[in-house]
This record gives structure tokens, sequence and C-alpha cells, in this order.
């Protein structure tokens, strides 16, 4: 299994919801949309060209789409 820079964490509650984000195992903010997570990694230096390849992004606890408590 790959080690993706980007690790998004599955939604916590909150309004409105948010999902933490990890850069290269370190704790970089929290994301309440997609945009938030690719400006997090514009700020690291990272290009993210596929949101779906698991070896750029893991999605924990949901997908790219996943921004609400289920």
């Amino acid at each position: 299994m790959s080690h993706p820079r980007i690790l998004v964490l599955g939604v916590q509650p909150g309004t409105p919801p948010f999902r933490i984000v990890e850069i290269d195992g370190e704790v970089v903010g929290a994301a309440k949309t997609l945009t938030d997570v690719l400006q997090a990694a514009a700020a690291w230096g990272i290009t993210v060209h596929d949101l779906d390849d698991p070896d750029v992004v893991r999605w924990v606890g949901g997908d790219k789409l996943t921004w609400r408590m289920h």
C-alpha cells in the first residue's frame, strides 16, 4: 500500500462539518470543502492533478464528495 502525502480524515461534527487534513504526517488544518484540501496542498507546494489517485490523496471515512456526517 502506498503512503500518499495527503491524508483527509473522516467527517467531524461541527457547523459546518469538517475534515482534518494531514500532509506528510503533520496536521495542517481543517477542510470544510474540497477546495480547502486543494488550497492546503498548494500551500505545501503539492499540485494535485487527480483527487481519485490513492498514491496522491487518501480519503478516510468517505471519498472526496463526503462532507456531511452520516
